[in-house]
């Protein structure tokens, strides 16, 4: 199956109509498959074991997500040792690094891997690179748990590249043996510059077998590029961890939007935000539940910008099957509940 299909919807309606108030609302948006994954494996652990289900680190970088299941019986944590011993525990879509699998073996926990399967490719990428004793150059945030968990797959063999300022930075130990690798959750346009500038130090400079950034990453920044050049105000529903939220933000002004701003909540806007504002472009990051974004526009209906047009980039249709662990644990309940 197919992760998204290219379309393109313009705007129909005059742009910067002098007194029509309207909202320009980019499709794709919200989650993502793999979002999606994560999210319904802490919810079926939670039906299947019952409450508590123990998940390390945030499930996704949503405060919403998280706060909604912690209602049901999930117990957030920063780390396996603070999880019961024998205890189930979810790791997040972000990934984990082998030494965090260790960790949870030695505690004897009950794990289910909620990785993103885009982020195992990487992880996949890093262990063959390193194989084959390549220096490898990953792209991404120090701190985000996604490129801990990278990193943690061949730490002697990897490095992290923060930003293109960073480039200078490297050094490697022969430089025609370097691949790079990235975060799925990057923004498109500067990963690409800094691509560039490492290529420039080293020339011969491998690619990854295929893109990184994932392909709902790469969506939503399209849609924004859409709509950002019409739009005198962005609002991207996202929270502060998202990455790819806060990129969103960023992509928004470089492609033209006069002001842009993330919110977790509707009630976190700022109605000084729309003083002069006759267009406001709506998106959502990738792990963002879609009622967050109704609630956005039904705020903005309010204050008289109740004409809503869709602007599509991309039509998405990939489905990712709920972790292994998980599957089995809902088989062994059926057939209990039926004998």
């Amino acid at each position: 199956m197919t992760a998204s299909s290219t379309a393109s919807t313009a705007p129909t309606s005059p742009v910067g109509s002098e007194g029509t108030k309207r909202v320009l609302l980019a499709s794709p948006r919200g989650y993502c498959a793999g979002v999606d994954r994560a999210v319904l494996a802490v919810e079926k652990a939670l039906e299947v074991h019952g409450a508590p289900v123990y998940v390390r680190k945030e499930i996704v970088h949503n405060r919403h997500v998280v706060t909604s299941l912690e209602a049901r019986g999930a117990i957030f944590v920063n780390e396996t040792e603070d999880v019961p011993e024998g205890a189930i525990v979810v790791f997040s879509a972000h990934g984990v690094s082998p030494a965090v699998v260790a960790a949870a073996d030695r505690r004897q926990l009950k794990t289910i891997d909620a990785t993103c399967p885009l982020v195992t490719k990487v992880h996949k990428e890093a262990v063959r690179f390193a194989s084959s004793d390549y220096d490898i150059l990953l792209i991404g945030h120090t701190g985000h748990e996604e490129v801990e968990g990278t990193a943690g797959e061949a730490p002697e063999h990897i490095q992290i590249v923060n930003s293109p300022d960073d480039v200078d930075n490297v050094v490697v130990r022969d430089p025609d043996k370097v691949v790079w690798i990235s975060q799925t959750t990057l923004s498109v346009d500067e990963t690409m510059e800094t691509v560039r500038r490492l290529r420039e130090k080293f020339p011969t400079l491998q690619n990854p077998p295929s893109d990184d950034i994932c392909y709902a990453t790469q969506n939503r920044q399209v849609a924004v590029k859409k709509i950002a050049p019409q739009a005198d105000l962005v609002i991207v529903v996202g929270s502060q961890n998202s990455s790819n939220s806060v990129r969103l933000v960023e992509v928004a002004l470089e492609y033209g939007a006069k002001s842009s701003y993330r919110v977790d909540y509707a009630a976190e806007i700022d109605e000084a935000w729309l003083e002069g504002v006759t267009t406001v472009g709506v998106t959502s990051g990738a792990s963002v539940p879609e009622i967050l974004v109704q609630d956005v526009l039904a705020w903005l209906a309010e204050r008289g910008y109740g004409e809503t047009e869709e602007v599509v980039t991309a039509h998405e249709d990939l489905l990712f099957s709920l972790p292994k662990e998980i599957r089995r644990d809902m088989k062994a309940a059926a057939a209990a509940k039926k004998a």
